[in-house]
């Protein structure tokens, strides 16, 4: 195909006819893929829920335990982990111990 020949509204329309023709071919591609999947997992007889909800190798499935609480609002909370959140920052620069939130 030479493009060098085509009007500026004929590329526009070719490139418009490129794009549903990607999206068309990517959700093909998608379905496909759905379904061998499920193929494999019927015939090793593995449930796809177990397949889709199985933690990936070497991830961490735990949640980390609070170590602080703020003492007037047991929701406030925080592992100590990351930046500290607002009330924690607060109360330490009111001039309170760190140690006094611990849990």
């Amino acid at each position: 195909m030479d493009l060098s020949n085509m009007s500026v509204g004929d590329l526009r329309n070719l490139q418009e006819q490129i794009k549903q023709e990607m999206k068309q071919r990517e959700h093909q591609e998608v379905q496909q893929a759905r379904e061998q999947i499920l193929a494999i997992a019927q015939k090793v007889g593995v449930p796809l829920k177990d397949l889709i909800n199985t933690p990936a190798r070497g991830s961490k499935t735990g949640s980390v335990a609070v170590r602080y609480r703020h003492p007037d609002n047991s929701s406030q909370q925080w592992t100590g982990r990351g930046r500290q959140p607002k009330w924690v920052k607060e109360w330490v620069e009111g001039g309170k111990s760190l140690d006094k939130l611990r849990v």
